[in-house]
């Protein structure tokens, strides 16, 4: 199926006249990256309990080995994309799959867990790079007109990554055991680490006086943010206790210094001026809402379909499948849309079609059952697949070639916010609704409840998005008039050196 996929989006993405056989193998090594990462992401939850078993460990250890790759991928997936605006996008990502590779060995071979929960970490480092840089280094390898349909198939192989990870990873458990997971992305990695060194652009050197310096206090700052907002939304899932408190006082103390040292750096990690742009804030804010809502279809889903409607462990894996399905399947489609009929339009359709599932998901399955529910879902993942390509082609498109690592590193990092903020948030507006505190032990009719709250609450998260799409779009019509024909474009230039 991926091979397929790859297949049809490189026709889509290349232009053969002018780019030629290497460019198809480029693209080809940015998706196999991509799907690496999300692979990294979701094979290793099925093994949780296998692991426990075979380290003689409690749960709360082992849940180490899936946040550990996670926090790993939080908290530096920015730096690393300004690190290669500044080292060079292909030496930086070859760099990151091979130490994806190395890791994914080591983490097969690992004797104990700590180890394991090491090697995981330097994993997700790698995978961090890969997100990143995979992106970043769009805008180098086909024609600006060909975005859309590139980030669709960048889009595609992220889903089928996350689709993929629990089937093979239990397959591959049953058949040779708990090393095999993290084994069988070793030659995957040795392959798009060959097609990367073979066929992506050098990097360009840099003109001007000399390199600018790596912000190592921004860096820093940003990343003990970072990491103590994404403790206290795992560890205590938002529940906010003393811990969770004082992990967000930290965070936003930290927040503010980080601030502080931007706005004095000679070479800052991020350039608060750019959060001046509409395209570009409106882009991380709504990246933001999408995937909190996101989130939830994946953290409440489950309980639904298992606690409301009744359905077997196997049919609920079933139901849940549709999702991931849709966004595989839409995620090329939607880039060529993008391309033919302009990202800003495409962001509101598929902002739209989200909010109108959502308010259906609230409802229907009520009325309806397993049908009510997997129609919304349907509606609310198609819509995600649009907009997220048309969100990423509108935020890259005119970025300046020396801040395109950062960017997409901002963009990938306010959706694993979201993320983190959707499993702890919505899940607390899901056990609200559902007035109890076990959700397990909770009535058929309480856990419908959490359900309609659960999604009625989606419906106004991306309303707030569309709102501020409107207003982003109204502002860049502002300054395109402002500023003749190439108002925007220069306005971004300026904003990002």
């Amino acid at each position: 199926m991926s091979k397929s996929i790859i297949a049809a989006g490189e026709a889509s993405v290349t232009d053969t006249a002018d780019r030629g056989p290497s460019a198809r193998w480029a693209i080809a090594s940015l998706a196999l990256a991509t799907l690496l990462s999300a692979l990294g992401t979701s094979i290793a939850n099925v093994a949780l309990p296998t692991l426990a078993e075979a380290f003689s460990a409690s749960f709360q250890a082992v849940q180490w080995i899936v946040l550990a790759y996670l926090l790993a991928i939080t908290i530096l997936i920015v730096s690393v994309g300004r690190l290669g605006d500044l080292v060079g996008r292909r030496r930086l990502l070859i760099a990151g799959l091979v130490l994806f590779t190395a890791a994914s060995i080591l983490c097969g071979l690992a004797p104990t867990l700590w180890l394991l929960i090491a090697a995981r970490a330097a994993q997700g480092f790698g995978a961090a790079i890969m997100m990143a840089l995979a992106m970043a280094l769009v805008g180098e390898t086909v024609p600006k007109a060909r975005t859309g349909s590139a980030m669709g198939l960048l889009g595609t192989m992220s889903a089928i990554g996350t689709a993929l990870g629990p089937t093979l990873g239990g397959a591959l458990i049953a058949g040779f055991g708990w090393r095999a997971i993290f084994l069988v992305t070793a030659p995957l990695g040795i392959l798009a680490l060959v097609l990367a060194y073979r066929c992506l652009p050098a990097d360009r050197a840099r003109q001007g006086a000399g390199r600018p310096s790596f912000d190592g206090a921004g860096t820093l700052l940003l990343a003990v943010t970072l990491a103590c907002y994404a403790l206290a939304m795992t560890m205590e899932r938002g529940s906010l206790g003393p811990l969770g408190i004082g992990l967000l006082v930290t965070a936003l103390a930290s927040a503010g210094l980080f601030v502080r040292a931007e706005a004095k750096a000679a070479s800052p990690l991020i350039r608060l001026a750019m959060f001046g742009d509409p395209v570009l804030s409106a882009g991380l804010a709504m990246s933001a809402l999408v995937m909190t809502v996101m989130m939830a279809t994946l953290v409440v889903g489950p309980f639904y379909l298992s606690g409301a409607l009744g359905l077997q462990a196997a049919a609920v894996g079933l139901v849940m499948s549709a999702g991931p399905l849709i966004a595989a399947l839409a995620g090329v489609p939607s880039g060529r849309i993008v391309d033919r009929l302009g990202a800003p339009r495409m962001i509101l359709v598929g902002l739209t079609g989200m909010a109108a599932g959502c308010l259906a998901l609230s409802a229907m399955p009520a009325l309806l059952g397993i049908a009510g529910y997997v129609g919304p879902l349907v509606v609310i993942t198609a819509g995600y697949a649009l907009f997220q390509v048309a969100n990423n082609t509108a935020v890259m498109g005119d970025v300046g070639p020396d801040q395109r690592g950062v960017v997409s590193g901002m963009l990938n990092l306010s959706r694993n916010l979201g993320l983190i903020t959707g499993a702890s948030v919505m899940g607390a507006v899901f056990a609200l609704g559902a007035a109890a505190s076990d959700i397990t032990a909770a009535h058929p009719q309480a856990v419908a409840a959490g359900m309609r709250l659960t999604f009625a609450v989606a419906a106004g998260l991306i309303a707030v998005a569309l709102a501020i799409a409107i207003w982003s779009g109204a502002m860049a019509r502002r300054a395109l008039l402002a500023g003749g024909s190439n108002g925007r474009e220069g306005a971004r230039t300026a904003d990002y050196r």
